[in-house]
């Protein structure tokens, strides 16, 4: 996609007059804005178009977002297709030589590490964010880019970025030990649509969604059945809704399990492609994947108190 390099060049020589907050960053998702939050400090004002409960995947740009994107000196957007509406837009803002960078660059050339669709599309899995070891490789990115505009800044965002990455990691550690508290037998993540991926391979959980990898996708009643079939034969003991997915499904496989004689319990809601509301720990990253945690792993029978930074 053309918007994922980066120019050089009249942005980098402009930049070294850059001073605090003089520039403006517009990111697309939650997750993203975040970071670029974290590496920028307060020399630059950070704004996310895509905000709580909102499904990224269907998310069609207002003519107000098009006008955020085209006034911004900096745009990050995630990439591997999970803005696929806003793809256009994405690639019109690039023409004019700001930066427009997919902060899962770092990746996209990694085969071992990505994961593709099931779905026979060749498209891959974009909900990286979900494993914080492959999420914290975003960081860099987003530091080099700002370093490269503002070149005055350039060492405290290399600072920040390095101290950020360091909580990231004691949040990973953290999830692979909560996760492994867990007994080995109810291991099984049930969700609304197959955003956790990622999550199940870094803390070895197996993971079930109702919908594909885009909310797109539609559940169909052979595929409900059989997952109410999965339930019952591993008593699994809780699914989870999803705050940014309508929860219908869920519930469709709690009253099928129950007319099997299995009670399944909704064991909470979890964030998948959209953070909490802003101002709250869960508006944070750190804090969305602290909650999902907590909720996976007291509801299937581990035991956390949660991440302590």
């Amino acid at each position: 996609m053309a918007c994922s390099d980066s120019p050089q060049g009249a942005e980098s020589a402009a930049g070294a007059s850059m001073s605090a907050a003089s520039y403006q960053v517009v990111c697309t998702v939650g997750m993203i804005t975040d970071i670029v939050r974290n590496v920028a400090g307060d020399y630059a004002q950070v704004e996310g178009i895509i905000g709580e409960g909102v499904d990224p995947h269907l998310y069609k740009p207002t003519r107000g977002d098009v006008v955020k994107l085209s006034q911004a000196d900096i745009v990050f957007y995630n990439g591997l297709l999970l803005e696929g509406k806003m793809t256009d837009v994405l690639v019109r803002v690039a023409t004019t030589g700001k930066p427009v960078k997919a902060v899962t660059e770092a990746i996209l050339g990694d085969r071992d590490y990505i994961l593709d669709k099931d779905d026979g599309s060749e498209h891959t899995d974009p909900h990286v964010w979900m494993d914080v070891g492959g999420w914290l490789r975003a960081v860099p990115v987003v530091a080099e880019t700002l370093a490269d505009f503002d070149l005055v800044h350039a060492d405290d965002y290399r600072t920040n970025a390095a101290a950020y990455v360091e909580k990231l990691e004691a949040l990973d550690a953290y999830a692979k030990r909560a996760m492994a508290t867990i007994p080995e037998g109810q291991r099984v993540l049930v969700t609304a649509h197959d955003a956790f991926q990622y999550l199940g391979r870094a803390y070895g959980i197996e993971v079930r969604g109702i919908q594909g990898v885009s909310t797109e996708s539609e559940a169909g009643v052979r595929d409900l059945e059989d997952l109410v079939d999965f339930i019952v034969e591993r008593a699994i003991p809780a699914v989870f809704v999803e705050t940014s997915v309508a929860d219908k499904n869920v519930r469709a496989l709690v009253e099928g399990a129950r007319a099997r004689s299995h009670k399944v319990d909704v064991g909470g809601s979890l964030y998948s492609d959209a953070m909490g509301a802003a101002g709250t720990y869960e508006g944070t990253y750190i804090g969305m994947i602290d909650h999902n945690i907590r909720t996976i792993v007291n509801a299937l029978g581990g035991s956390t108190d949660g991440f302590k930074q």
